[in-house]
């Protein structure tokens, strides 16, 4: 099931052309090469202009791969701006810290090879963001484990939460309806959180939103 149609995912991506960047061209290259799965240029920009808004300084990442997402973050927390990124695979970090550099974005970058719950359980204080991109059967227990260190007005973000529509029961063919399940879980879990207000917005794999108000 396409998300968005294809012709207003055309239009938004011309939109997002204008963001080429040496850097992001390379890092948009090697996902090619290697069927990485990265969130992309709408995705991205969305991801940017939210940290904007809320002013974000400091953010956690859960699943960073080599930094794509992170470059994008990094265009918005300035020169006092924190992020830490987790990926058990130590070649991502040096790849994310390879093309980070390069980028000379402002901001100290902190690369955690461990899991991102045990890496989000060693850091302490509140984050503006937390955004997640981990394995989808860990969504429900990675938003439990976020939410009471969100900063009131901060974000909890995370990626393919229509996973392709099949979240809606209407898609003939589920190979993993199990995880289909978890990631609808997930949703309607945050979306009943009192302390939270939410959406999902149908870019790329459906991205949720969800602000702190209390």
């Amino acid at each position: 099931m396409d998300i968005l149609n294809p012709a207003v995912d055309r239009y938004l991506g011309s939109l997002a052309s204008t963001d080429d960047e040496p850097v992001l061209i390379e890092m948009e290259e090697y996902a090619r090469q290697h069927g990485f799965p990265i969130v992309g240029r709408l995705c991205g920009r969305f991801l940017e202009v939210m940290a904007r808004t809320i002013n974000a300084r400091r953010i956690f990442e859960m699943g960073s791969g080599y930094g794509y997402s992170a470059y994008w973050f990094s265009r918005a927390t300035g020169p006092e701006g924190e992020i830490h990124l987790t990926d058990m695979d130590p070649e991502n970090e040096k790849r994310a810290l390879g093309y980070l550099g390069r980028a000379e974005l402002d901001g100290p970058i902190n690369y955690h090879v461990a899991s991102a719950f045990d890496a989000f359980n060693e850091t302490s204080g509140d984050f503006d963001i937390v955004y997640c991109d981990i394995d989808k059967h860990e969504y429900p227990q990675a938003f439990e484990l976020a939410k009471s260190r969100i900063r009131v007005g901060g974000l909890y973000m995370c990626d393919n939460m229509l996973w392709s529509g099949r979240v809606t029961g209407e898609e003939p063919e589920d190979s993993n309806p199990e995880l289909t399940r978890t990631i609808d879980g997930a949703n309607r879990l945050i979306a009943a959180d009192p302390d939270y207000r939410s959406f999902i917005l149908p870019i790329r794999d459906g991205v949720v939103c969800a602000v702190r108000v209390r």
